[in-house]
């Protein structure tokens, strides 16, 4: 089993920070069939930063310093991602000008773009600088007119079961009086 491999192949550690906390597979992509080649073992930290799913905390990742140094590829696309994502921080820079990978190592880590990406990550928030997620229940805090219909949504009016707009951190979908309509974050608090 995958798992067991590399549990015993990282001495039951994350490969990217040695945390031995909520250890999970990472397949690294582009992935058809996963395996040891192409798999690492990350601690949920890690991975929810990989994933873009929380904030990157830069102090978490100075221990690629070491673990970038990994024998396995797997572990060293990864290194160069984050540390790419995290180019702005001097360290960072350092250890990406010094970490060596060859052509296809390279082609590998650039293949999802994900180098490109800042370190920040934006994500849906209420007027108050509250998470929003898939499904929360918001109010609204301001009058509304809805546009290209007669409908009026009203200060208090309460909204379930919202759907984030994928390109839009700005953005929600939701339903009023029967009708989905799009609602910037700035006019809600969630409920």
């Amino acid at each position: 089993m995958l798992l067991d491999e590399l549990k015993s192949r990282s001495e039951n550690k994350c490969e990217l920070c040695n945390s031995t906390q909520e250890l999970s597979v990472y397949e690294v992509p582009p992935v058809e069939i996963p395996n040891q080649d192409n798999s690492i073992l990350v601690c949920s930290v890690c991975k929810s930063q990989i994933e873009k799913t929380e904030q990157i905390d830069p102090e978490h990742w100075k221990v690629l310093g070491d673990t970038m140094w990994s024998p396995y590829l797997p572990v060293q696309v990864v290194a160069w991602r984050m540390l790419s994502r995290l180019r702005n921080e001097a360290w960072a820079a350092n250890n990406l000008d010094i970490l060596y990978l060859d052509d296809d190592a390279i082609n590998w880590a650039m293949k999802t773009g994900d180098h490109e990406a800042e370190a920040s990550v934006e994500f849906h928030q209420d007027s108050n600088g509250t998470r929003l997620f898939e499904g929360d229940t918001v109010v609204l805090i301001k009058t509304l007119d809805v546009k290209g219909s007669t409908i009026s949504a009203k200060l208090g009016t309460v909204v379930k079961n919202i759907r984030l707009v994928a390109d839009n951190t700005d953005q929600i979908e939701g339903k009023v009086e029967g009708q989905t309509i799009v609602i910037l974050t700035k006019y809600l608090r969630k409920g």
